[in-house]
């Protein structure tokens, strides 16, 4: 990783020192996160921020402009497949490098993304933004590489795009892995819809503490470390920066695809092998706090979700991690791998 995504010395210290005293009295979910991230400021294409793989851009016109949509490609090995991962909402390309890293150890290649909305991507302001479009724009990026077959892993928000993607593109869908993907819920079901308003004026008074907090609490169930913290310097750098209301709207219309377009009604229409690796102790629920009234019906139980989900799609195969939240990946990915590598090997199609 690189440095600027790096902890400081003493804010690590600060950090361990005061996880051992929140743990000694029992209490872990207050984990101090004050280390010094005052200076960090990135424009709406994070075009200072690093990323671990070289970026490439692929262009593009769509609804009426034209735009940029970044990319990694690290190629396979002779007669091996690539794997395309679909980002989380909360996160860009950069949060991969461990699962390429260990998928090129294995021979695949691998094609990651930053869907436009995200990372170094255009951010259109005016734009009408769907899973069926990020779709569309994928799906274009793997005929521009020659890329005929790939095999689709998505987390978090990027299972619903990747969802998307298998339904719309089935032949172009070697195999879709979903890692703790959001969207095992039809959200309107149970929550209130939310204009787009409502959805930016939350992002303009999000803060680089609020952020962090709000992943220590309902990414990793209290614990925070300086790997978890560098997730977060992006967004940071994006609130500090000079695009924070463009940022904040594009979010916010990204929220949206999240209540309005869901994926889980067509979950057995699938007709590629789906296999599901699912942290057990997600308790993600997009909408938790504006609930219908007079429901009672608890949102984010990926101890059940996953069961649930993977008893409506034909065949599909659930790869079960217990006590591991929202990003088995980059919580523990040694066991990570392991589950992982087992979607990879039974794969049915020949």
């Amino acid at each position: 990783m690189s440095p600027v995504k790096s902890v400081c010395l003493s804010g690590l210290l600060l950090l361990a020192g005061n996880a051992l005293a929140n743990n000694a009295s029992g209490d872990s979910t207050q984990v101090a996160i004050s280390q010094d991230t005052s200076s960090l400021s990135y424009d709406a294409l994070l075009s200072e921020y690093p990323y671990d793989f070289t970026v490439n851009y692929f262009s593009f016109d769509s609804q009426r402009q034209p735009l940029k949509m970044a990319y990694i490609y690290l190629k396979p090995t002779s007669g091996m497949p690539v794997v395309t991962l679909m980002h989380g909402k909360n996160f860009n390309a950069d949060y991969w490098t461990s699962t390429a890293q260990y998928l090129q150890s294995l021979g695949y290649g691998v094609l990651i993304p930053d869907q436009i909305g995200f990372g170094k991507s255009s951010k259109p302001v005016d734009y009408q933004y769907s899973f069926a479009a990020l779709a569309q724009q994928t799906h274009a990026l793997l005929d521009s590489l020659d890329i005929k077959e790939s095999i689709v892993l998505g987390h978090s928000m990027g299972g619903m795009l990747a969802s998307r993607f298998a339904l719309m593109y089935p032949s172009a869908t070697e195999e879709l892995i979903l890692l703790n993907p959001i969207g095992l819920e039809n959200y309107l079901q149970y929550v209130d819809y939310k204009d787009t308003n409502f959805f930016y004026k939350n992002e303009l008074a999000k803060t680089p503490e609020s952020v962090r907090r709000y992943q220590q609490k309902n990414y990793y169930a209290g614990e925070w470390n300086a790997t978890y913290s560098s997730l977060t310097d992006f967004i940071t750098g994006q609130i500090q920066g000079p695009d924070k209301e463009t940022m904040a709207w594009v979010n916010a219309k990204t929220y949206d695809m999240i209540f309005t377009q869901p994926v889980i009604t067509e979950f057995g229409d699938f007709t590629v092998p789906v296999k599901l690796i699912i942290g057990t102790r997600d308790r993600t629920g997009p909408g938790r706090n504006w609930k219908k009234a007079g429901v009672d019906h608890e949102l984010g139980r990926y101890d059940k979700l996953g069961k649930k989900a993977a008893a409506l799609i034909p065949d599909a195969e659930l790869f079960e991690l217990d006590n591991l939240g929202h990003l088995p990946q980059i919580e523990d990915f040694e066991r990570f791998k392991v589950e992982l590598k087992k979607a990879l090997m039974a794969q049915p199609k020949a």
